[in-house]
């Protein structure tokens, strides 16, 4: 798959819709609407500090569990605040799996296009946050989780704005879950596994390099198992820390913890 698949034009306005704006001591929190794509509008958080800049920035991407309450962009919004708090600008994103029926409604035929979709998406997002005034470009976090995860990874693959990555469970093939349904046998299944390969997250995770990369992964995880994850992390470039936690798909609050100590050090933030 070419690269210039994910190619699309910066000069297209993002047409930002202001929802509404919250604010605290020391930082903002604003809602807001605006086009992903030239037929899709996406909501999202802005989180930034009252403070000037330049401030750090964040691009959290959420992961996908119908039966979760935060299987959408407010998964990272409590952690947003504490980074807000800490100096760090932070966009959390809707994305195509905020709707919880989305894996269903899918089916193969459908993958490698969303897939490009989705990857422009994620390119747009970015616009959005190193458009706002007072943004530090050259500390730019990237946290993904599960879709997020994966879907970043083959971003950064071909857009290296970030400078540092946290993909958390995240599957080293698309294909590992794109077959669970519809169920694909034979010939079928074959084809269906070639053609996605050219986006798989573990053929791209090398050319994140040489930005920082944290993995966490649940040892208990159904979806990515110890040797599919440890699989996945051997295929990244130094710098690179694997971390696990005693918790499956969702990981747990060691995970939380973790992750913001090494993007509050990756970013250079000051601490609570």
């Amino acid at each position: 798959m070419k690269n210039d698949l994910f190619d699309y034009s910066r000069s297209t306005p993002l047409d930002v819709r202001p929802v509404g704006t919250r604010e605290h001591e020391g930082w903002i929190e604003a809602e807001l609407t605006y086009e992903a794509l030239p037929d899709r509008r996406r909501a999202a958080y802005l989180l930034r500090p009252s403070a000037e800049g330049p401030h750090p920035i964040i691009l959290y991407v959420h992961w996908y569990e119908p039966a979760a309450a935060n299987s959408n962009r407010t998964q990272f919004l409590e952690e947003a605040r504490t980074m807000a708090k800490r100096g760090a600008m932070s966009l959390l994103i809707e994305t195509a799996w905020s709707d919880r029926e989305w894996f269903l409604k899918r089916t193969q035929a459908d993958d490698s296009q969303n897939s490009v979709e989705i990857v422009i998406e994620l390119r747009r997002a970015m616009d959005l946050l190193l458009g706002q005034p007072g943004v530090d470009a050259q500390r730019f976090a990237y946290v993904g989780h599960d879709f997020g995860a994966m879907y970043g990874t083959v971003m950064g693959s071909i857009d290296p704005r970030p400078s540092c990555y946290t993909l958390m469970a995240g599957t080293p093939r698309l294909s590992d879950w794109f077959l669970y349904y519809p169920r694909l046998e034979g010939a079928a299944r074959e084809a269906f596994i070639c053609e996605m390969k050219a986006l798989d997250p573990i053929d791209r995770i090398c050319q994140l390099a040489p930005a920082p990369l944290l993995f966490q992964f649940g040892k208990e995880d159904f979806h990515v198992p110890i040797g599919r994850a440890e699989e996945f992390f051997a295929a990244a470039m130094e710098p690179k820390t694997l971390l696990w936690y005693e918790g499956k798909h969702g990981l747990n609050d060691q995970a939380t913890e973790d992750r913001i100590k090494w993007v509050t050090n990756q970013l250079c933030l000051a601490r609570d």
